[in-house]
Formats: structure tokens, C-alpha cells, sequence
């Protein structure tokens, strides 16, 4: 049940008010001027909205407001006023008030304007709740972008010059080249890396619903909208929003975009109310966007808002160089998380290095895994690549690999479980809608599955 402060010395009106609000089920607590509202305020009680009368003696309103405002600057507070100007409630609205309302009340008036404050209240607390989120889970160790050869020099040397300004990018390269990780430093390395890094990926939400994602919705918009919902532009104000495969986004949530970019402002679902954003875009796609202007699957102008720059991640195919590098700092990462911590023989690397990688590195930071737990002794070898992902080995019979390994049946049916969860994932890009229906289970059973085995979307 939410609760309202009443802040009125005259004892009628908070009478009066306290038996409005009580019989549309808020619960009232009543102070008699603002400072023993703030003494209210400051013992920690929780309320939900204040409505103040403007004159009232010791503190009046507009004093209150703005202690209120310094000091819980999300609560919402009603100003109410028997002497109201146009100077007063510009000046409460400058002050911070939700709203400004005149005696006498006019009842309708009244509640709809608490109604709202209340939705305004707690939207804004979601969003400080949704913002500190995204804030703590990027204070993780960022990877770095790992590699000595001239094409991802050029790509760190990119990322300095372009990161400190609010120019566009967008990231092209195959699947699990690094794209996201590329979004990640340029946020980094930027002014706004104090704000949320917040993802959508484009290809993992049904069309239907990309655009409640990106821009929110207001309550009962549509069948299922049982409350007002932030999109991704909000929560990403004052930070970065990375648009991932946005290729795969409908033309009609292009349009939307294009319009957010332009004009800065985006429009919740079944609103009407402009709300004005501040977000750097980082776009990535594995798509020729080109070839899918020419075709009428993306607009053309969209494409040249996004590609202001433009950074390419080549596959690990075109810079085998890197890959005893990547290899190596993989396999201590997940040595040291395991606690089963194994180097790798030179035989090894030069190994791995003649592999395609179609998977690129996250194809390449499975296999380190697979080698990690399937492999004999303290070394990593040439004959354990040869074994587990080399022609004959794990890639052609993984199934082999895991009878040899495993004589514990629940150990061995986890295990298969896991490889086959991973790779179906794989085979999907990791669409995580598009896995689940090829396998044919519930994406939430999907999700329980990956959360049992720790599975995790690799560098990509």
C-alpha cells in the first residue's frame, strides 16, 4: 500500500485529505508544517509521495521542497497552495515539484495528479535500481583486446582516437571476432564511462517486441503491459548503447531509431510524452549492411547515422598470429576461476594455430575449456589438440572423448548435457530464442540449463 505524507498546518485539510486518500486505499501519515515533515522524513520511514501546502509557518512548502529534493531527490512531491500564482508554481516546478495544485481541491484532479506521482515515483526508482545494476556489473576486469598483428594494432589505435568524442561506430565482423569487447573498451575509454554500457542484442528479441525493448512502455499499451516499463535509451542515459546485430532489427524499429538519433528523444510505447536521452551508440553486425540497403532489408539512412565510424574485426583465420597469445591468456583465466590452472606445450600452440576458427575466439575459448578438463597431466599438448578438436579427435567424436573421460554415469550425462547445449549455441549465433526451438524447449528451461552449467557467451 503506498504512503503519502500530508504537510498542511490547517487541521481541516489535513483532515480532509487524509479521509480522501484513505478510502482510495493510501495510507496517510499528516504533519502540521515542513519541519516536522522532515523530521518525519529524516527517522527513515519510507513514503512514496509528499503533498505540501506552500504557506505554512517555520518552514514553508518551497523551503521543504528543496531540502526534500537535496535529500531524496526521487520522492515526489505535490504542491498545494489557497494562494496560487503563476510565479508560485513556476517556482515550485523549478524547486522540483511533480505538480502544482490550487485549493479548493477539485477531488478528480486530485487523485489523478497522485496517481501519476506515484508511477512518476516509482519509475524513477527502477531506473536508479536498473542504472546502479548495469553500473556494478561492468566494474568487472574488462579483457583486453589481445593481439600483436597490424590489423588489431589498428584497431586499438582506433578505439583511442575515436573513444574520447560522442562520434557513432559501428563494428562489423564475423560471429565471436570480438565485436562486443570492441563496444566495451570504446565505452571504456570514453567521458561517459561513469554511466551504464547497457546491450541489446537485435537478432535475440522477437520483432515484436524490439521496440517496447529499446524505448519502454507505458501500462496497458498492450496485452501483458501490467506496468510502465524503461527501455534500453533510458536506462542507457548518460552512457553507451550497444546495438548488437543490428542487422537483424526490423524496418519498422528502424525507423524508431533513426528518429531517437536524430532528434535525441525517444516515445514510450502507448505514450505521447517526448523524453529526451543521452546516449552514444555503438552498433555491430555480422551483416553486410550495404548489400542489405541495396536489397530493402535496411535503411539507408540509418546506416550512414550509425557508420560514422567504422571499425572491422577480421576472424582469427586472417591473423593466426594472435592466436598462441589469446590462447594462453584463456587458458589462465579459466585455470585460475577452476582452480585446475594447465600451460600450454609449444607443440600445442602451433597446433591451434593452423585450426580455421570459424567460431573465431569463442569458438576458440571453448575449446581452451574443453582442453582444460579433458586433457591429462600439467601440460596441454599437441597430441591432446590432435585428440580432442583435431580431425578424428573431439570435433569429429566428442562423444568418445567424454566415454573415456567420465565413468561416473551423472558425470558423464552433465558433461554430454553441457557440449551439446554449447554447441547448438554455437550453430545459433546464440540466439537464445532460435536454440531453444531447434532443440525444442522452453527458452526458460534454456536458460536454467545454461545457469546450471555456468554457460557464458565467450568474447564475441
Amino acid at each position: 500500500m503506498p504512503r503519502l505524507l500530508v504537510v498542511d498546518d490547517e487541521p481541516a485539510i489535513r483532515r480532509t485529505l487524509r479521509e480522501i486518500l484513505e478510502y482510495e486505499d493510501y495510507e496517510v501519515v499528516a504533519a502540521e508544517d515542513g519541519e516536522a515533515a522532515l523530521a518525519l522524513l529524516r527517522t527513515g520511514e519510507r513514503f512514496d509521495l509528499v503533498l505540501a501546502d506552500v504557506k505554512m509557518p517555520r518552514l514553508d512548502g518551497l523551503e521543504m521542497l528543496s531540502m526534500v529534493q537535496d535529500e531524496q531527490p526521487e520522492l515526489p512531491v505535490v504542491m498545494i497552495s489557497g494562494h496560487g500564482t503563476i510565479e508560485t508554481a513556476l517556482e515550485a516546478t523549478r524547486r522540483g515539484a511533480f505538480d502544482f495544485i490550487e485549493k479548493p481541491l477539485d477531488l478528480n484532479r486530485l487523485l489523478v495528479t497522485v496517481r501519476n506521482a506515484l508511477s512518476s515515483g516509482q519509475l524513477q526508482q527502477d531506473n536508479r535500481r536498473i542504472r546502479t545494476t548495469l553500473v556494478e556489473q561492468q566494474t568487472t576486469t574488462l579483457t583486453p583486446i589481445l593481439g600483436d598483428t597490424p590489423a588489431i594494432r589498428q584497431i586499438q589505435q582506433t578505439i583511442e582516437r575515436v573513444a574520447p568524442t560522442d562520434a557513432r561506430v559501428l563494428v562489423t565482423g564475423e560471429p565471436g571476432t570480438g565485436k562486443e569487447l570492441v563496444a566495451r573498451w570504446i565505452h571504456e575509454k570514453s567521458h561517459r564511462k561513469n554511466g551504464p554500457i547497457v546491450e541489446v542484442n537485435c537478432a535475440a528479441i522477437p520483432s515484436e517486441l524490439i521496440e517496447s525493448e529499446l524505448f519502454g512502455h507505458e501500462k496497458g499499451s498492450f496485452t501483458g503491459a501490467t506496468k510502465q516499463r524503461i527501455g534500453k535509451f533510458e536506462q542507457a542515459d548518460g552512457g553507451t548503447l550497444f546495438l548488437d546485430e543490428i542487422g537483424d532489427m526490423s524496418l519498422a524499429a528502424q525507423a524508431k531509431v533513426l528518429r531517437a538519433l536524430q532528434e535525441s528523444v525517444i516515445t514510450r510505447v502507448g505514450g505521447d510524452r517526448a523524453i529526451a536521452v543521452n546516449v552514444r551508440v555503438v552498433a555491430a553486425t555480422n551483416k553486410d549492411l550495404l548489400k542489405a540497403v541495396e536489397a530493402g532489408q535496411f535503411r539507408e539512412d540509418l546506416y550512414h547515422r550509425l557508420a560514422v565510424i567504422l571499425i572491422h574485426v577480421p576472424p582469427l583465420r586472417e591473423r593466426r598470429g594472435d592466436i598462441p597469445t589469446i590462447a594462453t591468456f584463456v587458458a589462465a583465466k579459466l585455470g585460475a576461476r577452476s582452480g585446475n590452472p594447465k600451460a600450454f606445450a609449444d607443440d600445442a600452440l602451433e597446433r591451434l594455430s593452423r585450426l580455421d576458427w570459424r567460431g573465431n575466439v569463442r569458438e576458440l575459448h571453448n575449446v581452451v575449456e574443453r582442453l582444460l578438463i579433458l586433457s591429462d597431466g600439467d601440460a596441454m599438448t599437441g597430441r591432446d589438440v590432435e585428440r580432442y578438436v583435431g580431425p578424428g579427435g573431439a570435433a569429429g567424436n566428442p562423444l568418445q572423448s567424454l566415454l573415456e573421460q567420465y565413468t561416473d554415469f551423472t558425470e558423464f550425462r552433465d558433461k554430454a548435457e553441457e557440449l551439446f547445449l554449447l554447441h547448438q549455441l554455437e550453430r545459433h549465433d546464440w540466439n537464445i530464442s532460435r536454440t531453444a526451438e531447434a532443440i525444442g524447449i522452453q527458452r526458460s528451461h534454456l536458460y536454467n540449463k545454461m545457469s546450471k552449467y555456468d554457460i557464458t557467451r565467450g568474447d564475441g
